[in-house]
């Protein structure tokens, strides 16, 4: 099986105290920790993608602060590749992280045009509420959105149990 996890951007800056709190982080975050320890047990290549953000006027995931950190729940162990918004040639991608709007759907569909067979875990993914004129759109809204959107055409998307359970059966 060459099935890897990427975990994007599940870092400090989008819980609660970080300076871009997402809704549902925490709870993304617990499932998120839970296919990492699938990952792990069954020794299955992890990728931790890190947002470090230089561009002048930046407000979060900036350099050398605890922001950028990638939260307790899902910290690297030594020898776990981190990149910092790249990814190697693989043939199967599973991809759960933050935000479901912007990171987890434009990595989705770049690597989908790419060739790369996608799976999106729905419970490991966070967004947060945005706006669209004078309307706000709440995050589960957002999230949801984006998630039906990508599939079927450009993932599986699926929620951790399930996932974990058709990795144990041989149906990944």
């Amino acid at each position: 099986m060459k099935t890897e996890l990427i975990l994007i951007d599940i870092q400090n800056d989008y819980f609660p105290g970080g300076k871009m709190e997402l809704e549902g982080s925490v709870g993304a975050s617990l499932c998120a920790k839970k296919l990492l320890s699938f990952y792990r047990e069954r020794k299955l290549p992890v990728i931790h993608i890190q947002h470090i953000n230089i561009r002048p006027g930046s407000t979060f995931f900036l350099p050398s602060t605890e922001g950028v950190e990638i939260h307790k729940n899902v910290v690297p162990l030594p020898g776990e590749t981190v990149f910092q918004k790249n990814f190697p040639n693989i043939k199967d991608l599973v991809i759960a992280g933050m935000m479901t709007h912007l990171c987890v759907d434009s990595t989705t569909r770049a690597a989908f045009d790419c060739g790369f067979k996608c799976t999106v875990v729905a419970d490991a993914c966070a967004t947060r509420s945005l706006s669209f004129g004078s309307s706000v759109i709440p995050a589960d809204h957002v999230n949801g959105a984006f998630l039906a959107a990508l599939s079927p055409v450009y993932a599986t998307v699926v929620h951790t149990e399930d996932f974990i359970s058709d990795m144990i059966h041989g149906e990944p």
